[in-house]
């Protein structure tokens, strides 16, 4: 719970894409806006020979450096470089992805002020999070220092736990990790209050995002949002749209090219994929999109068209088995799909046609509900949990209850390699399982407990979350030691597994191993201490970037000055050409020192000026009306229109 005197706390949605941060505030949730003016913000970090960028600017300049612009963290977080699905997307992203040895974390590779770096997903995560938070801090005008962050519906456990890592290395107390389709559940029931007031209501979140799928079944009654079932892919969204259309379009330009291939071109394939984007949105609206694309590989320009019926034909498996993840969540829940009352559709997604078409038709022609914004509806709930668990939540808000349930089966690995489930799938959290076990070998001493999580039979098949062991068990012939093993599971919906020997009450915990997708608490540190230092040099580089303009605006403007028909006439010649010539100077050396310190643009200022000001000020002084005052001697002289180009003589009132 956070502090009346630390602020409000802030909702998060943490996307693959893009990225949202609101705030509950004056009584109802505001979505903050970036220094852009937009309210959402590119999940993208780049780094460059001189400084970092995250949001927006990060992502305008990819096309020119995609080799070290970093996005789509979030499908690396909490995995191994060895998963499938790692190894499938390396053959999209620009940047490098290296595996980190023995842990088999995957690192990615950049060039930043011309050294080689390596970072964890966790730390470009927990880039895009500070960004989030400075966006906050600038709106509300205080420090933030505690955040609702959200996740989507199927991550596992090492991935919530990265997450809730990212957060801790931005600076950030995660006051609760919550899944995105109960986050976006909160939102359509504030904005249905009126309807659903005294109503129990069973509605299905499709949140199809940039990167995952999430489908949950929710009921809601009185303020309380109960998970009934989740089904989804941490694989499926629309990166995985753009890739086919990227696809498509490097093999028509190859056949209409005699064979050149762009594919190997990391700048052309940027090129492609974001016009790739483009007629994507397009197709919400229209029935065939142009790609043109000027100069795309070896000066050839690349013209082509797409209609909606092949975009369509070219994804149709990645729609349909959306459709069956819904059906899959309906069986779960044991619940036919004619007591879903409402359809709710969130994530940028959702937007393709095609999706919403086959989607009211497996719900019988039901009307899908869009009445809330399928961008922005995550960060609204997450802003809801913030205020309500940061004690400012209004009394519109105090009595709404989250009951989330378990993504995944989790168990451990019994003889015969078969995984015996403590907690099934769907089991509301938190939660709590014991379950008692014996000694497979006379005399054992030792009992290695692995954790593992998923829906297959034999434990080698699922996921290992890690592993840790009971000792000092007494001599006994086998099946005689009995060992209680607990799962407990909190309300971030984060594993914590103990066991204990009954007959001694010997006990001892798991810590998820930093193989298995965890940091260590060193390398949490570390991040945390390297997350201050980019934030001193950032703010290092906006300070030069500061000096630099202010150096060439001065010396422009007394460039300006220098033609200013008042001035020029009472400055001697001499004294023109000093001032002349240590402008140009100063603009040279701005050109030859682009990369120079903030200290030595100052001092650069400070010369410039020590030559002019002394010159402007024995002839001048600024006088009242905005223009300048010519001095001579002790009396002042007001410099006139007609004082530049004649006599400047006063006249007076004849007697």
């Amino acid at each position: 719970m956070a502090g009346e005197d630390e602020g409000p706390a802030i909702g998060i949605d943490l996307g693959t894409t893009y990225s949202c941060v609101a705030v509950w505030q004056h009584d109802r949730v505001e979505i903050i806006p970036n220094d852009q003016g937009n309210r959402t913000t590119p999940s993208y970090v780049a780094f460059t020979d001189t400084e970092r960028l995250v949001g927006d600017a990060a992502k305008n300049q990819v096309a020119m450096n995609p080799v070290n612009t970093v996005f789509d963290a979030k499908r690396l977080i909490g995995r191994k470089f060895s998963d499938p699905c790692v190894e499938s997307d390396m053959k999209f992203w620009p940047f490098k992805i290296i595996p980190d040895y023995p842990t088999d974390k995957p690192m990615i590779l950049v060039s930043y002020k011309g050294k080689e770096k390596k970072f964890a997903a966790e730390e470009i995560s927990s880039m895009v999070l500070t960004k989030m938070k400075e966006i906050a801090e600038a709106y509300l005008g205080s420090t933030v220092k505690n955040a609702v962050i959200t996740v989507p519906a199927y991550f596992n456990d090492s991935q919530r736990q990265a997450t809730r890592d990212a957060g801790l290395i931005a600076g950030l107390n995660v006051l609760r990790i919550i899944v995105e389709p109960t986050a976006a559940a909160i939102a359509y029931g504030l904005n249905k209050m009126s309807d659903i007031k005294g109503k129990k209501k069973n509605v299905l979140i499709f949140d199809l995002g940039g990167g995952t799928f999430d489908v949950s079944l929710l009921n809601i009654e009185e303020g309380i949002f109960e998970v009934k079932a989740i089904s989804g892919d941490t694989h499926l969204g629309g990166e995985d749209i753009d890739n086919r259309m990227v696809n498509h379009f490097v093999q028509e330009f190859k056949r209409k090219h005699n064979d050149k291939d762009i594919s190997g071109n990391l700048r052309a394939l940027r090129r492609l994929r974001t016009a790739c984007e483009r007629a994507k949105r397009a197709f919400s609206s229209a029935a065939q999109a142009s790609i043109e694309i000027d100069g795309l590989f070896e000066g050839i320009d690349f013209q082509s068209t797409i209609t909606r019926p092949k975009f369509e034909e070219m994804n149709m498996d990645l729609f349909r088995k959306c459709i069956e993840l819904v059906e899959d969540c309906l069986r779960d829940a044991k619940m036919d799909k004619s007591n879903v009352h409402d359809v709710v559709l969130v994530g940028g997604s959702t937007r393709i046609l095609k999706v919403q078409q086959l989607l009211q038709e497996f719900f019988n022609g039901k009307k899908l509900c869009k009445s809330i914004n399928q961008d922005e509806a995550i960060a609204h709930g997450a802003a809801v949990q913030a205020a309500i668990l940061g004690g400012k939540g209004s009394e519109k808000v105090q009595d709404i209850v989250l009951a989330d349930v378990t993504p995944l089966s989790l168990g451990v690995h019994t003889m015969g390699e078969v995984m015996t489930v403590l907690i099934p799938r769907n089991t509301p959290i938190p939660t709590k399982k014991e379950k008692v076990f014996n000694t497979t070998v006379d005399n054992q001493t030792v009992a290695g407990i692995q954790v593992f999580e998923g829906e297959r039979a034999r434990s080698k098949d699922n996921n290992l979350l890690g592993t840790f062991e009971l000792r000092d068990i007494p001599a006994a012939p086998k099946r005689v030691a009995r060992i209680n093993i607990c799962f407990d599971i909190d309300a971030n919906g984060i594993l914590n597994a103990s066991a204990e020997l009954i007959s001694t009450g010997q006990k001892n915990k798991i810590t998820i191993a930093c193989d298995k997708g965890r940091l260590s608490k060193e390398e949490i540190e570390r991040m945390i201490e390297e997350a201050k230092r980019y934030k001193f040099e950032d703010e290092q580089y906006r300070n030069k970037v500061k000096a630099k303009i202010a150096l060439e605006d001065y010396a422009y403007s007394v460039k300006n000055s220098l033609n200013d028909k008042k001035i020029n006439a009472g400055l001697p010649l001499a004294d023109k050409k000093k001032i002349e010539d240590a402008i140009e100077q100063s603009l040279q050396w701005l050109q030859m020192n682009q990369l120079a310190e903030a200290n030595e643009f100052e001092d650069k200022m400070k010369e410039l000026e020590s030559i002019w000001n002394p010159i402007i000020a024995d002839i001048y002084r600024p006088g009242a009306d905005g223009g300048w005052d010519r001095m001579r001697g002790d009396t002042p002289y007001t410099a006139s229109a007609s004082s530049s180009g004649g006599t400047g003589s006063k006249i007076d009132e004849v007697d």
